[in-house]
């Protein structure tokens, strides 16, 4: 048995096994891919405090390697149910054997995708959040090479160019704003007439000189050999194609969290995301939640940190 689970090992993760292990107790993180989270791919970052420059890359191995040497543990297995040692029976599990004698209601059980049961003290839900993908072809292979599904990370790269936006709401309005600051023409592409996001947003699109609206249409091709050079948008009304010499593109079509599993100890919104405010405590004593996975309005590097260590502190607090 250890002392905290932590259920994902992406900046939030990572860093909640920082501040676990530097508080004295241990922390397993369980991840389904790959260290860093969607933050690896990134080719540049500029805006995480006291880093001028870095990778995502080194960024996430950075973590990594701190978490690591401090103790930490990283098993690479996809966490599918929380529950109290009380709803599992022990009996024929040797993984469990060491809780005997313990209170049942105050040990949780994380079973993984491949069957493995492990025990623990408190548990963190750090799983982050995937941006949803248009799914066209060259889209993965183009990205971090113009396109992108964040503005303030990497608008400052398209300084002095030609930008679009793909989205309908309110990140893709303040998105478009955002970008103005840096680019010299901003397209926002979307794929209805009207828009979701809050008037006040659009009001203040509409002002922009730099903007310019391709509504009813869809991104439908990628073009540029080495990074992205035009995209193809359809007009969903008269099936036309037309060709937009852009260097970047943003894709602001929404976020997909991955806590479907964990319903029943924490209470999940409408979109998935667990409800938890800046205290990181979800409905279960016991159980918390880091970074972009909960309701929250900022989801970037340095708020994903700071969940890590205001969970991880909770969760040592709680286990005493």
């Amino acid at each position: 048995m250890t002392d905290v689970i932590i259920i994902g090992a992406g900046p939030a993760g990572l860093s909640a096994a920082i501040y676990v292990q530097r508080a004295g107790k241990h922390a397993v993180c369980l991840e389904a891919l790959t260290v860093g989270g969607q933050i690896v791919n990134t080719p540049e970052i500029e805006n995480y405090p006291g880093i001028k420059k870095t990778s995502g890359f080194e960024f996430s191995m950075g973590l990594y390697e701190q978490a690591t040497e401090l103790g930490a543990e990283v098993i690479y297995e996809k966490a599918v149910r929380i529950a109290s040692a009380g709803e599992i029976s022990a009996e024929n599990i040797p993984e469990l054997s060491d809780i005997q004698g313990e209170d049942p209601g105050k040990i949780f059980i994380v079973e993984t995708e491949s069957g493995k049961k492990m025990a623990a003290r408190a548990v963190i839900i750090a799983t982050g959040a995937k941006n949803r993908h248009l799914g066209i072809d060259r889209e993965e292979e183009l990205i971090g090479k113009g396109v992108s599904y964040c503005a303030t990370c990497d608008g400052a790269f398209f300084k002095g160019k030609d930008v679009a936006v793909n989205g309908g709401g309110n990140t893709a309005l303040e998105d478009a704003l955002f970008l103005t600051n840096y680019c010299n023409k901003v397209y926002i592409i979307h794929r209805r007439e009207g828009f979701r996001g809050e008037p006040k947003n659009l009001e203040a699109v509409k002002k922009k000189d730099n903007i310019e609206f391709v509504l009813n249409s869809t991104v439908v091709g990628l073009k540029g050999e080495k990074s992205l050079e035009a995209v193809i948008t359809k007009d969903k009304n008269t099936e036309e194609l037309r060709e937009i010499p852009v260097s970047g593109l943003f894709i602001a079509i929404g976020q997909e969290p991955d806590n479907a599993a964990f319903g029943n100890v924490a209470e999940l919104d409408g979109a998935g995301y667990v409800n938890a405010d800046e205290s990181c405590n979800t409905k279960t004593p016991g159980i918390f939640v880091a970074g972009d996975c909960r309701t929250k309005q900022v989801r970037q590097l340095t708020t994903a940190a700071s969940d890590g260590a205001v969970a991880a502190l909770a969760a040592c607090a709680y286990i005493g």
